[in-house]
């Protein structure tokens, strides 16, 4: 028996809004915790902009300490090169991000673009897949704002300061926050 799109969407559907039944509290949190930091970060773009490269590159640092620690003792594992190569590069990476907080604002505007894209369609897919699911309009539009977004972004790479980064991920967390937050009060309230 072949199941049809219609009910494999159906399906789908329903393990979503049971999902979020199960956990409307968290999302609640998290949509909340969301519109907060997008809100500091509209009100702070720069500083937004800055301490998401230093956190990259710290992360880098601190991720190729532990890789390197690991490798102590497994001289003769497999590979062992080239995980030490792997350990060194993600630390020489972060101490560049550091130092060169201009560059890496560059590299990340071209992962913001990546980022907003892809999270703006899975929003919209999920939105059209949670339809007439109440309030789905508000994940929709989240998603679309993502889209465009990474199309205002890449449209003006040439240009990107270092304040919009900031600004743009201040508008899309405010966004999504706001989405997921009305989502879950809504499923909240409807228990």
């Amino acid at each position: 028996m072949a199941i049809t799109l219609e009910a494999a969407a159906a399906a789908m559907r329903d393990a979503m809004r049971e999902t979020i039944r199960r956990n409307s509290l968290w999302y609640l949190v998290q949509g909340i915790l969301m519109v907060v930091v997008g809100i500091f970060a509209l009100m702070s773009p720069w500083i937004a902009s800055l301490a998401v490269v230093r956190f990259l590159g710290w992360f880098l640092i601190a991720s190729g300490i532990l890789q390197a620690i690991g490798l102590i003792g497994a001289r003769e594992a497999p590979y062992f090169w080239l995980e030490l190569i792997s350990a060194v590069l993600a630390i020489v990476m972060g101490l560049l991000l550091l130092r060169h907080t201009d560059a890496g604002l560059l590299f990340f505007s071209m992962l913001m673009i990546v980022y907003f894209m892809v999270e703006g369609t899975v929003k919209a897919i999920f939105a059209l897949t949670i339809r007439p699911f109440p309030n789905w309009g508000w994940v929709l539009a989240s998603g679309i704002i993502g889209i465009l977004l990474a199309l205002y972004l890449w449209a003006n790479f040439s240009t990107v300061s270092q304040w919009m980064l900031g600004f743009l991920l201040g508008i899309l967390l405010v966004a999504e926050g706001a989405a997921l937050a009305s989502l879950a009060w809504r499923v909240r309230q409807e228990i």
